[in-house]
């Protein structure tokens, strides 16, 4: 589906076309949709996800469910400012550019979730912005399932990156959270946050490199890695 864009209030917001006839109120596409605390008056919040910030997993109503993340800046600079960003205008906000991304790799059958919205809302030289995603049933981290993963899992993992590797994507937070596994066992990337379509060259095996040491904070053993390795090369 094309995405479009509309301005509502101070908020410019970008979205898949098949919202379109949505109204501007909870839970459609409008300001309310990417305010936290609108959700949780709605009663709507279904729980929460790990990371820098919060995301919320929203009750959306029939039966969908959407993942609501902030953009939250980490490191030194977030004693700064932790949510705000530098304006150089709007196609190169870090939401656009995710949600776009995200946009692409879903229409040429990756396993991404799929796109809702993304909104930025500007306030003089800087931004603020916040994405919204399909939640994706049943899933969880990699990293949860390292303990019991066996080499067909890993070697799938492995296998999912060479996909997204042969369609030019350099994920640049690679790592065993980002990675998710659902009830069949299907293997999904998330958080495409700065990431970019590339030419194959070595930031692949950079990738590979992150995903190693994130596998080792998590404990796993060294044949975790190398199974992934394995399918990777066979794919």
């Amino acid at each position: 589906m094309p995405l479009v864009t509309r301005h509502v209030e101070s908020m410019t917001i970008l979205y898949e076309d098949h919202a379109a006839a949505w109204a501007c109120t909870l839970p459609h596409i409008g300001p309310l949709a990417f305010n936290y605390e609108a959700w949780q008056r709605a009663g709507r919040v279904t729980g929460q996800a790990p990371g820098r910030g919060t995301s919320l997993f929203v009750d959306a109503g029939d039966g969908h469910e959407w993942v609501l993340r902030h953009y939250r800046r980490g490191g030194w600079i977030a004693r700064l400012s932790a949510s705000h960003y530098v304006w150089t205008g709007l196609e190169r906000t870090r939401a656009f550019r995710e949600l776009r991304l995200i946009a692409e790799l879903h229409a040429r059958g990756l396993p991404v979730p799929p796109p809702v919205a993304a909104c930025v809302w500007r306030s003089g030289l800087s931004y603020q912005a916040a994405l919204i995603t399909q939640r994706l049933a049943g899933t969880r981290a990699l990293a949860e399932h390292l303990a019991s993963a066996d080499a067909a899992l890993l070697e799938r993992v492995g296998a999912t990156i060479a996909r997204f590797h042969a369609a030019g994507l350099d994920h640049v937070d690679l790592n065993a959270r980002n990675l998710l596994v659902d009830a069949e066992m299907r293997v999904w990337l998330i958080d495409l946050d700065r990431c970019r379509l590339r030419r194959p060259g070595a930031w692949q095996a950079a990738n590979l490199d992150r995903l190693a040491r994130s596998l080792a904070k998590f404990n796993a053993p060294p044949s975790a890695m190398q199974a992934i390795r394995r399918g990777y090369t066979d794919a």
